[in-house]
């Protein structure tokens, strides 16, 4: 547990966004999976040495896996470091999976990791989202609204 110099407990820092995502894609629903390490991973998380970018989701026999994040290897790791782009398994509940492979059944409609993190206990945690894919009219809408939040403000701050 990470706690400062009063003895409560600070808010752990780690926090790897997906920017990405949110770009590409509309969240639907969103969901908190556990997700299975091995060896030197944990370590390289709490460094904030992972990314997210290509990362997306698939189920594969009633168990749901994260394929393309990448967790770099860990410096000071030995010969039996980890591989740095597997494939690796999120837990959740089994009606939360059912969900899913319903949901995603649909055309369009896809499972994209959105954000990990470490929790108070210390276990890697990741945010993982139902999403249907944006049209070209619909990210350049985004990006206007981006730019008017943005303006609106720069005029508030000079006030």
């Amino acid at each position: 547990m990470n706690k400062d110099k009063s003895g409560t407990r600070k808010k752990n820092s780690v926090q790897i966004r997906n920017k990405k995502a949110s770009f590409e894609y509309y969240f639907i629903d969103t969901y908190t999976a556990g997700i299975v390490l091995t060896g030197t991973e944990i370590k390289s998380i709490r460094l904030g040495k992972a990314s997210l970018v290509d990362a997306f989701c698939y189920i594969n026999n009633g168990e749901i896996w994260v394929k393309g994040m990448n967790v770099s290897p860990y410096f000071y790791g030995s010969y039996s470091n980890h591989e740095a782009k597997r494939d690796r398994k999120l837990l959740l509940t089994k009606k939360e999976i059912r969900t899913l492979t319903e949901d995603t059944k649909a055309p369009g409609f896809t499972i994209v990791p959105t954000l990990m993190f470490i929790d108070d206990n210390g276990r890697a945690k990741v945010n993982i989202a139902l999403a249907r894919g944006k049209k070209e009219f619909d990210k350049r809408q985004t990006i206007k609204e981006k730019e008017d939040r943005r303006e609106m403000d720069r005029a508030m701050k000079r006030y």
